[in-house]
C-alpha cells in the first residue's frame, strides 16, 4: 500500500506522541481478550469462591471474561509455577493464598522464588480461621485454654487437613507464642468426624463450615486468628486478645508473573479494590467468612514479604515436614 506525502505526515503527525504514552496506550487496550486466573487449591474453598466473586464482576467492568481456572497440586506450587512462568502480559494471573509466601520454607528444592517472581496486584482480603474446641474439655476461652494445656502437657490432640498447611501453620504459631505442649494429629481426609465424636479434641477451622456446629454447641468457639473480632462471630475473641501481637489468618490477593507492566497492574488493582470496597461485595466476603482489605500494589508486596519471613521462623521452630 502506498500513502501520499500529505498522509503520511498527517499519521506521523497522529502518532508522534504515543512513544511518550507508552503506559497510556497499554492501559487503553488492556484487557483485548480472556483473561485467566489460576487458583492454586482446589474449588469450592474460600479463595476459589472469593477469586470467582471478582473475576465476575472484573468481567462486567473491563469488558471481557475473566475466567477461574483450579490448578491444584504440591501445596500450591503447581499454580504458582504455571502462572510466574507465564507471559508477563496480564493475561495469566494467580490468585495467591498465604501458603504460597509459606511454601519457601516448606519446600526447599523450588524452582522459582515467589517472592521475587511474582507481581502483586491486588489484596483480597484475610481468611480468619476459628479455634474449635469439642465440648468435653472444659476451657471456655483462650487464656483457659493455655493452663489447660500448660497443666496437661500432650493431652490436647489438635487436628489439621495436613502438615504445612494454612490453619497448621497459625496453630504452630499459636502453640510457639503461648508455650504449650499440643499434639498435632494431621488428617488426609475430613477431621470432623473424629473431632466431634472427642477423639481429637481442637482445630483451627475455616469459619463457615464451622458456624453450624458452633451455634449448635457441638464445637465450642475459643478464637479467632485475625488481629480483631470478625463480623459473623463478634462474641468470640481474637487470641491477640490474649497473645499480644498473634495473627495467623489466610488471605488471597491477585498476582501476575514479574515484569508484568505496571500499566496492567494498575487496571487491575484500581479496578479490584473498587469491587471490594462495594458494600454488596463486601457483605458477600463477610458472609464467607473472609474480611475484605484493599491494598496497593506496594502494600501487598510487603505483606507477602513479611509473610514468608513470619512462616519461615514458625516452620523452622516447630520443623514441619511436607511429603
Amino acid at each position: 500500500m502506498k500513502f501520499s506525502r500529505r498522509k503520511f505526515f498527517q499519521l506521523a503527525t497522529a502518532t508522534a506522541g504515543l512513544p511518550l504514552m507508552p503506559g497510556l496506550a497499554i492501559a487503553e487496550v488492556y484487557p483485548s481478550r480472556r483473561v485467566h486466573l489460576i487458583v492454586d487449591i482446589p474449588a469450592g474453598l474460600a479463595p476459589d469462591v472469593l477469586a470467582r466473586l471478582v473475576a465476575e464482576s472484573l468481567s462486567h467492568r473491563l469488558g471481557q471474561d475473566f475466567v477461574v481456572e483450579d490448578k491444584p497440586g504440591a501445596g500450591g506450587n503447581v499454580g504458582a509455577e504455571y502462572v510466574i512462568r507465564a507471559a508477563p502480559d496480564g493475561y495469566t494471573l494467580l490468585v495467591m493464598i498465604s501458603g504460597n509466601a509459606a511454601n519457601a520454607a516448606l519446600y526447599p528444592n523450588l524452582d522459582f522464588n515467589f517472592v521475587q517472581d511474582i507481581a502483586p496486584i491486588a489484596f483480597l482480603g484475610y481468611t480468619p480461621f476459628v479455634v474449635v474446641l469439642n465440648p468435653s474439655v472444659t476451657a471456655k476461652a483462650i487464656p483457659e485454654l493455655i493452663a489447660y494445656a500448660r497443666a496437661n502437657p500432650g493431652k490436647l490432640n489438635f487436628a489439621s487437613q495436613g502438615a504445612g498447611t494454612a490453619p497448621h501453620l497459625a496453630f504452630e504459631l499459636f502453640r510457639m507464642m503461648s508455650d504449650v505442649n499440643i499434639v498435632h494429629v494431621p488428617y488426609r481426609s475430613s477431621y470432623l468426624p473424629d473431632l466431634l465424636a472427642g477423639q481429637v479434641q481442637l482445630a483451627f477451622a475455616t469459619v463457615p463450615p464451622a458456624l453450624p456446629y458452633i451455634h449448635t454447641g457441638k464445637l465450642r468457639a475459643l478464637g479467632v486468628t485475625s488481629m480483631t473480632r470478625i463480623e459473623v462471630l463478634p462474641d468470640v475473641s481474637a487470641i491477640a486478645e490474649s497473645l499480644p501481637g498473634y495473627e495467623g489468618s489466610g488471605w488471597a490477593g491477585v498476582g501476575a508473573p514479574r515484569r508484568t507492566p505496571v500499566e496492567i497492574i494498575d487496571v487491575l488493582n484500581r479496578n479490584i479494590n473498587a469491587i471490594i470496597a462495594d458494600p454488596a461485595m463486601k457483605a458477600r466476603f463477610v458472609a464467607l467468612g473472609a474480611e475484605p482489605e484493599t491494598m496497593t500494589p506496594s502494600q501487598f508486596g510487603a505483606l507477602i514479604a513479611n509473610a514468608a519471613g513470619k512462616w519461615a521462623k514458625v516452620i523452622a521452630f516447630a520443623n514441619v515436614k511436607v511429603n
